[in-house]
Parts: C-alpha cells; structure tokens; sequence
C-alpha cells in the first residue's frame, strides 16, 4: 500500500465514525423521510468499514486473540444496549427480540462468517488450516451456552410457554457469564497458542506479520475511534430499526425477521474483519472473531436480559420452536465434523453457507 493510499485510509476512517456518530444524534428520536434513512444507512456502512480498520490496527499492535476479542466483546456489549433498548417499553410485541437476535448471531456466526472465511481461504491456499483445539473448545463453549439458554427454556415446566422461571434465568445467567470468562481465560492466558494463527508448510506469512506495530498513542486512537464507530453502528441500526419493523410488517414477514436483519448489521465488522483475515490465510483468527462473538453474544447478552428483565415490563421467551432447533443441531453437529481436523476445503465452506442460506430463507418464509 503506498503512502498516499495509507494517508487516505487513515483520513476517511478518522471522520467517518464521527461523521456517523454525529448523523445518530441527528436522527435519534425523529421520524426520518425515506431519503434521511438512506443517508443514516450509508453512515451506518463507513462505521463498519472504519470499525474493522481499527480493530486490526488495535489486533496488530496487541497481537492474537486479543484482537479479535476487543471487536467481538466491543460489538457484543453494544449489542446488548440495542436489544434492552428495543425492549424497553415494547411489551409483548418485543418478547422474543432477544431470542431472535442471539440466535441470529449464532447462525450467522458459526455458518456465514465461518463458511465465508473457509471458502476464502480456501479459494486462494486449497486447504484452509487452523488449530483443532482452540477451535474445538469454542465450538462447545457456543454450543453448550446456546443449548442453555436458547433450548432449555422450550421444555422446562415451571413456567408457562417457552419461558424461565426467575430463578432458571438467574441460574442461566450467572452460568452464561461464569462459562464466557473461563473461555476468555483459556483463550487469553492459559491455552493462548491455541488460538494463535496457524501457517501452512511452505506458506509465507502476510506483510503484516512483518510490519511494524502502531505506537501506542495510534493504538490508542484507533480504540477510542472504534468505540465510536461502534456506537454509531449499532445506533444507527436503532435508528433505522423503525423503517425495518414497518416494511417487515408491511410486507407481512415473521416478526423474527427484525431480529435476523439488526443481527446481519450488527455483525458486519466482525464478517468484514474475518473475511480479510482469511485472505491472508489468517484462518484461526476469522474462527476467533467467529466463535468468539457467538460466545459473547450470549454469554453477556443473557446475564443483561435477565437484569433487565427486573424492570422490562412483558413477558421474555427464550425458547426456540422446533424449527430452529433442528438448525442449531445441524449447525452443531457439522461445526463439529469441521473443526475436529484442523483442516477444511472448499467443501467446509460450502456446507456452512448453505446452513446459513437454509436459516435466511425460512426466516422469511417459514
């Protein structure tokens, strides 16, 4: 990349979360014409842009898999403010957002970005190389917090409905969060080179590897620029939700569909960032931004529910129906066969997406 290009991202990724930022405090609380929507949609694109620029400028001066855990962690706490905000004050009508939504980010998680970043990889090295037993652990971390919190709640029967009485939603909280910080743990400090990248023999490692770290000082630009761009992300995602609700409605579309397409924006960095990763046959990497996030997701979005739940007026359905239960079970099982070789191809990927296209397509048409 020459200097002037450099000189150019830097300058468009240093305005445009503020440029975002301030378009989310124009728009909040307003009814916005059809043509102020697009205008925040479009702010809403150059926040994830910029959002993925910084968190690999923080990923590059912090190293794996600190990288990919600010993004994943920075996305999923803002989330949960989008979703307890949604729900405020909804009632009924908001009852299963937060079910959606999680499940939502577990499909697209361990399906799209998952398959997008094995297919890409794949693409341009044949076999997409990645470490077994961080990738392992992950995946039973996603699919024990997503059996806990999403699909027990359809079969317990203290409380009327697919719902927790207060006391199994305490016990699903205070497990969610406890299982998410024995993950970051392990991934962090205990295990840490499990979920380092993995090179393939004979493959020389990206530019970057060779690169010189940001200072400290441009690390901590990027963070507080990336914190920004967050916001405005899923702020303008809030702001546009309204238009989202009427044309699902309008279109006479299942109200899960609300929760999928907040879902898809939300994690647009997280998919852009494991996507470029890939491409430079950093594939444990797009698997941390991946799994970690579907991780987070849960594991902090559950705990906050549930604390909200205490004020949130009307009723919190957490259980799955049958449906999206078998596609948990497929995802699981398949992630499984994925990730127990340390080694996937085009085929790998292919799977996940159609998993993935499966789950898009009966949202909307179930």
């Amino acid at each position: 990349m020459s200097s002037s290009t450099k000189a150019l991202t830097r300058e468009w990724t240093t305005w445009g979360p503020v440029v975002a930022l301030l378009a989310l405090v124009f728009a909040w609380g307003r009814d916005l014409p059809a043509l102020a929507v697009v205008l925040v949609a479009l702010c809403l694109v150059a926040a994830v842009l910029a959002a993925v620029h910084h968190a690999e400028v923080i990923a590059h001066r912090v190293g794996e898999p600190f990288g990919s855990l600010v993004l994943a962690v920075a996305v999923t706490v803002i989330e949960v403010g989008l979703i307890v905000s949604l729900m405020a004050g909804g009632g009924e009508k908001t009852a299963t957002y937060a079910r959606d939504t999680v499940f939502a980010a577990v499909m697209i998680t361990c399906n799209g970005i998952v398959g997008l970043a094995l297919l890409v990889a794949a693409l341009r090295n044949r076999v997409a190389v990645f470490n077994a037993e961080g990738s392992g652990g992950a995946l039973a971390t996603v699919c024990t917090l997503a059996t806990m919190t999403l699909v027990l709640p359809t079969f317990t029967t203290s409380q009327p409905g697919p719902e927790f009485s207060g006391a199994q939603l305490a016990f699903a909280a205070v497990a969610s969060i406890g299982l998410y910080a024995v993950f970051v743990a392990v991934q962090t400090v205990r295990h840490r080179d499990y979920f380092l990248p993995v090179v393939p023999e004979g493959k020389e490692c990206s530019e970057d590897d060779h690169a010189d770290p940001p200072t400290k000082a441009a690390t901590l630009t990027s963070l507080g620029l990336l914190l920004v761009a967050l916001v405005a992300v899923v702020g303008n995602a809030k702001v546009i939700s309204p238009t989202i609700e009427d044309g699902v409605e309008s279109a006479g579309l299942p109200k899960a569909v609300v929760g999928v397409v907040i879902a898809l924006m939300v994690l647009l960095p997280e998919t852009l960032a494991a996507v470029r990763a890939a491409r430079r046959n950093r594939v444990q990497t797009s698997l941390n931004l991946a799994y970690g996030s579907a991780i987070a997701s849960i594991g902090l979005t559950i705990p906050a529910i549930a604390l909200a739940s205490i004020w949130l007026s009307g009723p919190l359905v957490l259980g799955l129906g049958p449906l999206h239960m078998v596609l948990l079970a497929l995802t699981g099982v398949v992630s499984a066969l994925t990730v127990v070789p340390g080694r996937a191809t085009l085929l790998q990927g292919g799977v996940h997406l159609a998993i993935f296209a499966a789950f898009v397509f009966l949202s909307f048409s179930p």
